[in-house]
């Protein structure tokens, strides 16, 4: 069970991205964008501030959610039993949800969505920049061996991709209250089913969560923007570029769609 999400801005239904037609205009998409960012993106992407590309995506993208503050820590285990910092992922852009694998309806296709975003990362330099994670909510179900399939069989790709449970000694619950500390709410209930909403967090390079995108209903390519602004440090190097340069390369980006 899930809250209710907003609509999309388009009427289109979330779960058109993951039918056969939706995951081929994602992945053309995808090279796409790889074309914008290996060929039309000036070194260091120097030309806009984040504050700018946060204020771009606010006209263009209604589920985008700016967002300037400490990540919440945490200390957790991937399937094989290695323990994950908030520390450890220090260096890359996190691309972070929280799900759980007998979810009956938008779990798998959160999963699915952020496959797609995914795909269109890594057919750039980023993808050494860049980690999705995954957070189950629901650790007394998901077993090692259920965690390391799933991705896999909804599209992720385990190369910067991470399924994270808790780690020993913590409470079944600590998972659930990580994604309070993140601002929603996993509620289970007795047969297992967990009412909650959907949101992907991006946290930057030093560990600052800097967006949430909500629902399932967010333009791909608004993500992989705002991933790229920060992959490519654009806030500090916001004053380096030529003023004169009119054509940018996030509006060259944007134009392609």
């Amino acid at each position: 069970m899930t809250m209710p999400t907003m609509d999309s801005p388009t009427g289109t239904p979330a779960a058109s991205w993951n039918g056969p037609v939706g995951r081929r205009v994602v992945l053309a998409a995808g090279g796409l964008v790889a074309a914008a960012l290996i060929v039309g993106v000036p070194s260091g992407a120097k030309a806009h501030s984040l504050e700018e590309v946060d204020a771009m995506l606010r006209s263009d993208e209604k589920y985008f959610q700016a967002i300037d503050k400490p990540a919440p820590d945490f200390t957790l285990r991937t399937a094989d039993g290695r323990t994950v910092r908030l520390a450890d992922l220090r260096g890359k852009v996190v691309v972070l949800h929280f799900i759980y694998t007998s979810c009956p309806d938008v779990c798998p296709l959160h999963a699915e969505k952020l496959a797609a975003v995914q795909a269109m990362v890594n057919a750039t330099p980023m993808k050494d920049r860049v980690v999705f994670v995954s957070v189950t909510t629901d650790p007394s179900r998901d077993t090692p061996d259920v965690l390391r399939n799933y991705g896999p069989a909804h599209g992720l790709d385990p190369a910067n991709w991470l399924f994270l449970t808790t780690a020993e000694g913590q409470l079944e619950n600590a998972t659930r209250k990580l994604a309070e500390a993140f601002g929603h709410t996993f509620t289970k209930s007795e047969d297992g089913i967990q009412a909650h909403g959907i949101v992907t967090h991006v946290i930057d390079k030093e560990g600052r969560w800097r967006a949430n995108f909500h629902g399932l209903d967010f333009a791909p390519v608004n993500l992989v923007t705002f991933v790229n602004a920060l992959t490519n440090d654009v806030e500090r190097q916001h004053h380096e570029q030529n003023s004169g340069q009119e054509d940018s390369w996030l509006a060259k980006l944007k134009n392609l769609f």
